[in-house]
């Protein structure tokens, strides 16, 4: 089923979603590192570049412990997933020519473009990248020895697509690309106008 467009865009915008069936491949350091420079190149405030990125591949000694950071529903279907990694956002930067740190207040805002770029990379490797927030983010930080003045912001769910008979019914059944608001309920010129 093709997602419906009101305005012309390129396809890699619409054709790109967020599976939940992955094949149990592995991925190869290079071939992560590959989202990873997309994400590099992600605008930001004061080109800050406040993202982080700390992964786990299959096949690794990090991958159950990574795992371990996602709730059961998220871990029921991510287990078959090729690689997770946890997004971290730096809360402050030293501006150039200055001393002290400030925060732009878009730290945050900055890095789910990085963590964009990644899934759009993904997309072009024909891989999958779903963004989850359910995931014990305090285990995360503790264990991967995060300190303070970062926030952990998503994990990604990276891998190969798999046919959906790997899913439960359940999941099977939502196993498809979503669709969006009308662009009129996400846009308005001149002064907020939405219901």
């Amino acid at each position: 089923m093709a997602r419906q467009v009101e305005n012309g865009v390129n396809p890699i915008f619409t054709e790109r979603w967020s599976p939940r069936a992955f094949d149990e491949s592995t991925l190869s350091e290079a071939e992560l590192n590959r989202l990873f420079e997309a994400a590099r190149w992600a605008p930001s405030a004061y080109n800050a570049q406040p993202w982080r990125f700390i992964h786990a591949r299959r096949g690794t000694p990090q991958w159950e412990t990574f795992l371990d950071f996602l709730i059961p529903y998220n871990r029921g279907w991510a287990q078959r997933a090729s690689a997770l990694v946890i997004a971290i956002s730096q809360e402050q930067f030293v501006p150039p020519g200055k001393t002290d740190p400030i925060s732009t207040g878009t730290h945050s805002y900055d890095t789910g473009a990085a963590v964009a770029y990644l899934a759009l990379q993904a997309h072009l490797a024909g891989l999958g990248a779903h963004i989850v927030t359910g995931f014990d983010k305090e285990k995360a930080r503790t264990t991967l020895g995060v300190p303070a003045g970062y926030q952990i912001e998503s994990a990604i769910v990276i891998g190969k697509k798999a046919d959906p008979d790997v899913l439960s019914d359940d999941l099977k059944a939502r196993e498809v690309p979503n669709e969006r608001k009308p662009l009129a309920s996400i846009v308005a010129e001149g002064k907020f106008s939405f219901q």
